[in-house]
Protein backbone atom coordinates (compact mmCIF):
# COMPACT_ATOMS: atom_id res chain seq x y z
CA UNK A 1 0.00 0.00 0.00
CA UNK A 2 1.06 3.57 -0.37
CA UNK A 3 3.09 5.26 2.33
CA UNK A 4 2.06 8.58 3.82
CA UNK A 5 2.93 11.16 0.85
CA UNK A 6 5.86 13.40 1.44
CA UNK A 7 5.96 17.26 1.47
CA UNK A 8 7.68 17.34 -2.00
CA UNK A 9 4.58 15.59 -3.53
CA UNK A 10 1.99 18.19 -2.06
CA UNK A 11 0.09 19.35 -5.48
CA UNK A 12 1.93 21.99 -7.75
CA UNK A 13 -1.15 24.48 -8.22
CA UNK A 14 -1.25 26.76 -11.52
CA UNK A 15 -4.27 28.62 -12.90
CA UNK A 16 -6.22 28.60 -16.00
CA UNK A 17 -3.98 31.19 -17.67
CA UNK A 18 -0.58 28.09 -17.37
CA UNK A 19 -3.03 25.78 -19.67
CA UNK A 20 -2.63 24.20 -22.85
CA UNK A 21 -5.91 24.33 -23.43
CA UNK A 22 -8.48 22.29 -26.10
CA UNK A 23 -7.92 18.88 -27.65
CA UNK A 24 -11.57 18.10 -29.43
CA UNK A 25 -12.45 14.78 -30.43
CA UNK A 26 -15.65 13.55 -30.87
CA UNK A 27 -17.67 11.60 -28.14
CA UNK A 28 -21.07 10.33 -27.09
CA UNK A 29 -24.07 8.75 -25.13
CA UNK A 30 -25.23 5.69 -22.36
CA UNK A 31 -27.59 3.45 -20.90
CA UNK A 32 -27.44 3.46 -16.97
CA UNK A 33 -26.62 0.70 -14.83
CA UNK A 34 -26.85 -0.26 -10.95
CA UNK A 35 -26.44 2.54 -8.75
CA UNK A 36 -25.34 2.49 -5.05
CA UNK A 37 -25.24 4.48 -1.99
CA UNK A 38 -22.98 7.31 -1.11
CA UNK A 39 -22.02 6.59 2.35
CA UNK A 40 -21.24 3.15 3.57
CA UNK A 41 -21.62 0.87 0.38
CA UNK A 42 -24.72 -0.96 0.22
CA UNK A 43 -27.02 -1.36 -3.44
CA UNK A 44 -30.15 0.70 -4.10
CA UNK A 45 -32.52 1.76 -6.81
CA UNK A 46 -31.04 4.94 -7.51
CA UNK A 47 -30.82 8.40 -5.61
CA UNK A 48 -33.40 11.10 -5.29
CA UNK A 49 -34.52 12.25 -8.52
CA UNK A 50 -33.29 9.65 -10.30
CA UNK A 51 -36.27 10.15 -12.80
CA UNK A 52 -33.71 10.15 -16.58
CA UNK A 53 -36.50 13.32 -16.92
CA UNK A 54 -35.64 15.56 -19.88
CA UNK A 55 -34.51 13.45 -22.13
CA UNK A 56 -35.94 11.50 -25.23
CA UNK A 57 -34.25 7.82 -25.42
CA UNK A 58 -34.08 5.60 -22.49
CA UNK A 59 -30.07 5.54 -21.20
CA UNK A 60 -28.99 8.13 -24.53
CA UNK A 61 -26.62 10.27 -22.82
CA UNK A 62 -24.91 13.69 -24.01
CA UNK A 63 -21.79 14.30 -25.96
CA UNK A 64 -19.53 16.79 -26.28
CA UNK A 65 -17.63 17.14 -23.32
CA UNK A 66 -18.49 19.66 -20.59
CA UNK A 67 -19.89 21.85 -23.02
CA UNK A 68 -22.93 20.18 -23.63
CA UNK A 69 -23.75 21.02 -19.51
CA UNK A 70 -26.35 23.02 -20.58
CA UNK A 71 -28.55 22.62 -17.24
CA UNK A 72 -25.62 22.85 -15.47
CA UNK A 73 -26.99 25.16 -12.90
CA UNK A 74 -29.87 23.47 -12.01
CA UNK A 75 -28.29 20.26 -11.44
CA UNK A 76 -29.96 18.44 -8.06
CA UNK A 77 -28.32 18.44 -4.82
CA UNK A 78 -27.57 14.52 -4.85
CA UNK A 79 -26.48 14.68 -1.05
CA UNK A 80 -30.08 16.37 -0.08
CA UNK A 81 -31.90 13.38 1.64
CA UNK A 82 -28.79 12.85 3.96
CA UNK A 83 -25.96 10.26 4.49
CA UNK A 84 -27.72 8.91 7.42
CA UNK A 85 -26.16 9.01 11.09
CA UNK A 86 -23.01 5.86 10.25
CA UNK A 87 -20.05 6.95 8.18
CA UNK A 88 -17.96 4.34 7.76
CA UNK A 89 -13.99 5.48 6.79
CA UNK A 90 -13.26 6.31 3.13
CA UNK A 91 -10.06 3.53 2.87
CA UNK A 92 -6.31 3.75 1.23
CA UNK A 93 -5.78 2.87 -2.20
CA UNK A 94 -2.19 3.40 -3.99
CA UNK A 95 -1.84 6.74 -5.17
CA UNK A 96 -0.13 5.35 -8.12
CA UNK A 97 2.57 6.55 -10.93
CA UNK A 98 0.38 8.94 -12.52
CA UNK A 99 -0.24 11.74 -10.42
CA UNK A 100 1.53 15.14 -11.65
CA UNK A 101 0.96 19.16 -11.23
CA UNK A 102 -2.90 19.63 -10.27
CA UNK A 103 -4.67 22.77 -11.31
CA UNK A 104 -7.30 24.78 -9.18
CA UNK A 105 -10.49 24.93 -11.08
CA UNK A 106 -13.87 23.31 -11.45
CA UNK A 107 -13.67 22.67 -15.10
CA UNK A 108 -11.01 19.96 -15.26
CA UNK A 109 -11.68 18.76 -19.05
CA UNK A 110 -9.69 21.67 -20.96
CA UNK A 111 -12.68 21.31 -23.90
CA UNK A 112 -11.88 17.33 -24.47
CA UNK A 113 -14.84 15.29 -25.13
CA UNK A 114 -16.39 12.97 -23.96
CA UNK A 115 -19.25 12.09 -22.12
CA UNK A 116 -19.81 15.12 -19.85
CA UNK A 117 -20.46 14.72 -16.13
CA UNK A 118 -20.48 16.30 -13.01
CA UNK A 119 -18.48 15.09 -10.00
CA UNK A 120 -20.41 15.95 -6.80
CA UNK A 121 -18.34 15.00 -3.78
CA UNK A 122 -19.26 15.82 0.20
CA UNK A 123 -16.50 15.31 2.68
CA UNK A 124 -17.05 14.09 6.28
CA UNK A 125 -15.67 12.85 9.45
CA UNK A 126 -16.61 9.54 11.18
CA UNK A 127 -19.24 10.96 12.55
CA UNK A 128 -20.59 12.65 9.59
CA UNK A 129 -20.06 16.13 10.19
CA UNK A 130 -19.25 18.08 7.09
CA UNK A 131 -15.61 19.74 6.27
CA UNK A 132 -15.24 22.78 5.14
CA UNK A 133 -11.94 24.25 4.05
CA UNK A 134 -11.10 20.45 2.96
CA UNK A 135 -8.80 19.92 -0.91
CA UNK A 136 -10.10 17.51 -2.98
CA UNK A 137 -7.44 16.66 -5.44
CA UNK A 138 -8.61 14.36 -8.32
CA UNK A 139 -7.19 13.21 -11.51
CA UNK A 140 -8.25 10.43 -14.01
CA UNK A 141 -7.58 8.97 -17.73
CA UNK A 142 -8.58 10.44 -21.01
CA UNK A 143 -11.12 8.55 -22.96
CA UNK A 144 -8.88 7.20 -25.22
CA UNK A 145 -7.32 5.73 -21.97
CA UNK A 146 -4.51 8.25 -21.31
CA UNK A 147 -3.68 10.31 -18.39
CA UNK A 148 -2.16 13.70 -19.16
CA UNK A 149 1.14 16.06 -18.25
CA UNK A 150 4.80 16.30 -19.49
CA UNK A 151 5.71 15.93 -15.66
CA UNK A 152 3.52 12.29 -15.57
CA UNK A 153 5.55 8.83 -16.26
CA UNK A 154 5.71 7.86 -20.20
CA UNK A 155 3.34 4.69 -18.62
CA UNK A 156 0.72 7.07 -18.01
CA UNK A 157 0.86 9.09 -21.08
CA UNK A 158 2.47 6.24 -23.48
CA UNK A 159 4.70 9.65 -24.19
CA UNK A 160 2.29 10.56 -26.82
CA UNK A 161 2.78 14.67 -27.68
CA UNK A 162 -0.68 15.89 -27.29
CA UNK A 163 -1.16 14.13 -23.83
CA UNK A 164 2.05 15.23 -22.28
CA UNK A 165 1.53 19.03 -23.39
CA UNK A 166 -2.56 18.82 -22.14
CA UNK A 167 -3.33 19.00 -18.33
CA UNK A 168 -6.90 17.56 -18.63
CA UNK A 169 -8.56 15.53 -16.26
CA UNK A 170 -6.66 17.01 -13.24
CA UNK A 171 -7.58 19.25 -10.31
CA UNK A 172 -8.49 20.29 -7.34
CA UNK A 173 -11.16 22.09 -5.18
CA UNK A 174 -11.85 23.18 -1.52
CA UNK A 175 -14.96 22.26 0.00
CA UNK A 176 -17.56 24.16 0.88
CA UNK A 177 -19.41 25.43 4.07
CA UNK A 178 -21.30 22.32 3.77
CA UNK A 179 -18.13 19.92 3.08
CA UNK A 180 -18.91 19.86 -0.98
CA UNK A 181 -16.68 19.72 -3.81
CA UNK A 182 -18.06 19.74 -7.48
CA UNK A 183 -16.04 18.89 -10.85
CA UNK A 184 -16.80 19.08 -14.40
CA UNK A 185 -15.14 16.26 -16.32
CA UNK A 186 -15.57 13.49 -18.93
CA UNK A 187 -16.41 10.14 -18.00
CA UNK A 188 -13.14 8.09 -17.30
CA UNK A 189 -11.89 5.87 -20.36
CA UNK A 190 -10.29 2.29 -19.67
CA UNK A 191 -6.83 1.21 -20.05
CA UNK A 192 -5.70 -2.62 -19.92
CA UNK A 193 -5.23 -3.80 -16.58
CA UNK A 194 -7.13 -1.70 -14.39
CA UNK A 195 -11.06 -1.33 -14.55
CA UNK A 196 -12.55 2.28 -15.05
CA UNK A 197 -11.53 4.52 -11.98
CA UNK A 198 -10.80 8.34 -11.04
CA UNK A 199 -8.17 8.68 -7.84
CA UNK A 200 -8.61 11.60 -5.33
CA UNK A 201 -6.43 12.74 -2.14
CA UNK A 202 -8.25 14.47 0.48
CA UNK A 203 -6.03 17.19 2.31
CA UNK A 204 -6.41 19.68 5.34
CA UNK A 205 -4.58 22.31 5.73
CA UNK A 206 -1.59 20.99 3.38
CA UNK A 207 -1.83 17.28 4.85
CA UNK A 208 -2.99 14.02 3.62
CA UNK A 209 -5.59 12.65 5.31
CA UNK A 210 -6.40 10.21 2.16
CA UNK A 211 -6.07 9.03 -0.92
CA UNK A 212 -7.81 6.37 -2.73
CA UNK A 213 -9.59 5.89 -5.88
CA UNK A 214 -13.46 5.46 -6.68
CA UNK A 215 -15.14 3.60 -9.38
CA UNK A 216 -18.27 2.71 -11.66
CA UNK A 217 -20.88 0.03 -11.82
CA UNK A 218 -19.85 -2.21 -14.65
CA UNK A 219 -22.99 -2.55 -16.24
CA UNK A 220 -22.75 0.92 -16.67
CA UNK A 221 -19.09 1.07 -17.89
CA UNK A 222 -19.91 -1.64 -19.95
CA UNK A 223 -22.71 0.27 -21.98
CA UNK A 224 -20.66 3.94 -22.42
CA UNK A 225 -17.90 1.48 -23.99
CA UNK A 226 -19.73 -1.13 -25.76
CA UNK A 227 -22.04 1.51 -27.42
CA UNK A 228 -21.12 4.90 -26.99
CA UNK A 229 -18.77 7.24 -29.85
CA UNK A 230 -15.29 7.75 -29.28
CA UNK A 231 -15.37 4.78 -26.61
CA UNK A 232 -16.67 1.81 -28.24
CA UNK A 233 -13.67 2.24 -30.82
CA UNK A 234 -11.28 1.23 -28.67
CA UNK A 235 -12.68 -2.29 -28.34
CA UNK A 236 -13.86 -3.87 -25.25
CA UNK A 237 -11.73 -3.77 -22.23
CA UNK A 238 -10.06 -6.56 -20.37
CA UNK A 239 -10.78 -5.54 -16.45
CA UNK A 240 -13.42 -5.17 -14.43
CA UNK A 241 -14.70 -3.95 -10.99
CA UNK A 242 -14.87 -8.19 -10.63
CA UNK A 243 -10.99 -8.64 -11.19
CA UNK A 244 -9.00 -5.37 -11.08
CA UNK A 245 -5.53 -5.70 -9.76
CA UNK A 246 -6.33 -2.76 -7.37
CA UNK A 247 -10.07 -3.39 -5.60
CA UNK A 248 -11.40 -6.52 -4.73
CA UNK A 249 -14.49 -7.88 -6.13
CA UNK A 250 -15.66 -8.26 -2.44
CA UNK A 251 -14.92 -4.62 -1.78
CA UNK A 252 -15.54 -2.81 -4.46
CA UNK A 253 -19.45 -1.68 -3.73
CA UNK A 254 -18.21 0.53 -0.64
CA UNK A 255 -16.13 2.73 -3.33
CA UNK A 256 -18.23 3.17 -6.43
CA UNK A 257 -20.17 6.35 -7.48
CA UNK A 258 -23.96 7.01 -7.33
CA UNK A 259 -25.09 8.20 -10.85
CA UNK A 260 -27.68 9.30 -12.58
CA UNK A 261 -28.49 10.58 -15.77
CA UNK A 262 -29.48 14.33 -16.02
CA UNK A 263 -31.89 16.64 -18.03
CA UNK A 264 -29.12 17.54 -20.25
CA UNK A 265 -28.00 14.44 -20.70
CA UNK A 266 -25.10 14.76 -19.07
CA UNK A 267 -24.53 12.11 -15.92
CA UNK A 268 -24.37 13.24 -12.02
CA UNK A 269 -21.65 10.49 -10.16
CA UNK A 270 -21.57 11.54 -6.47
CA UNK A 271 -19.68 10.25 -3.27
CA UNK A 272 -19.22 10.96 0.57
CA UNK A 273 -15.78 10.86 1.22
CA UNK A 274 -15.38 10.04 4.65
CA UNK A 275 -12.10 10.89 6.30
CA UNK A 276 -10.20 10.75 9.74
CA UNK A 277 -10.70 14.07 12.70
CA UNK A 278 -7.10 13.63 13.10
CA UNK A 279 -4.46 12.06 11.71
CA UNK A 280 -3.33 10.27 14.72
CA UNK A 281 -6.42 7.78 14.31
CA UNK A 282 -5.66 4.92 12.23
CA UNK A 283 -6.04 4.75 8.38
CA UNK A 284 -7.32 1.65 6.79
CA UNK A 285 -6.64 0.29 3.21
CA UNK A 286 -8.96 -1.23 0.83
CA UNK A 287 -8.66 -4.89 0.22
CA UNK A 288 -6.83 -5.29 -2.97
CA UNK A 289 -7.86 -7.35 -5.68
CA UNK A 290 -6.08 -9.96 -7.58
CA UNK A 291 -6.82 -10.17 -11.30
CA UNK A 292 -6.36 -7.67 -13.77
CA UNK A 293 -5.98 -8.24 -17.91
CA UNK A 294 -2.65 -9.13 -18.92
CA UNK A 295 -0.36 -5.98 -19.73
CA UNK A 296 -0.06 -4.83 -23.60
CA UNK A 297 -2.25 -2.88 -25.73
CA UNK A 298 -6.13 -3.28 -24.92
CA UNK A 299 -7.82 -5.68 -27.51
CA UNK A 300 -9.06 -4.59 -30.58
CA UNK A 301 -6.16 -1.95 -30.87
CA UNK A 302 -5.55 1.33 -29.38
CA UNK A 303 -3.10 2.62 -31.62
CA UNK A 304 -0.05 1.56 -28.70
CA UNK A 305 -2.33 3.41 -26.05
CA UNK A 306 -2.01 0.06 -23.38
CA UNK A 307 0.57 0.21 -20.66
CA UNK A 308 3.35 -1.99 -21.33
CA UNK A 309 3.63 -5.39 -19.42
CA UNK A 310 4.49 -5.49 -15.82
CA UNK A 311 3.43 -3.08 -12.91
CA UNK A 312 5.50 -0.59 -13.44
CA UNK A 313 5.23 -0.12 -17.10
CA UNK A 314 8.64 -1.74 -18.27
CA UNK A 315 10.13 1.26 -16.53
CA UNK A 316 11.69 -0.04 -13.65
CA UNK A 317 9.66 1.42 -11.25
CA UNK A 318 7.72 5.25 -11.41
CA UNK A 319 9.20 8.43 -10.93
CA UNK A 320 10.57 9.33 -7.67
CA UNK A 321 8.29 10.17 -5.05
CA UNK A 322 5.19 8.19 -6.64
CA UNK A 323 3.81 4.87 -5.09
CA UNK A 324 4.93 1.79 -7.00
CA UNK A 325 1.55 0.33 -7.37
CA UNK A 326 -1.02 0.89 -10.75
CA UNK A 327 -1.93 4.24 -11.71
Amino acid sequence: MKSETPQDLLPQVITRRGILRGLGLSLAAIPLGRLLIACGGGETDGVPGDTDAGTTEPGVWATGGTAAMTAAASYPDPFAAGIGTVCNLTCESTLGPCYATTVERKDISEGHDGLPVRLAFLVVDETCKPIPGATVDIWHAAPEGLYSGEDASDFCTSGDAVARAGRWFRGVQTTDANGRADFDTCFPGWYSSRTVHIHFTVRINGSEFVTSQLFFDDTLNDDIINHQPLYNARGARDTTNANDNVVSAESVGNYLFTTQRLADGAMLAAKTLVIRSSLANAQCSIPGGGGGGGGGPPPGGDGGMGPPPGRDGGLGGPPPGFDAGMP
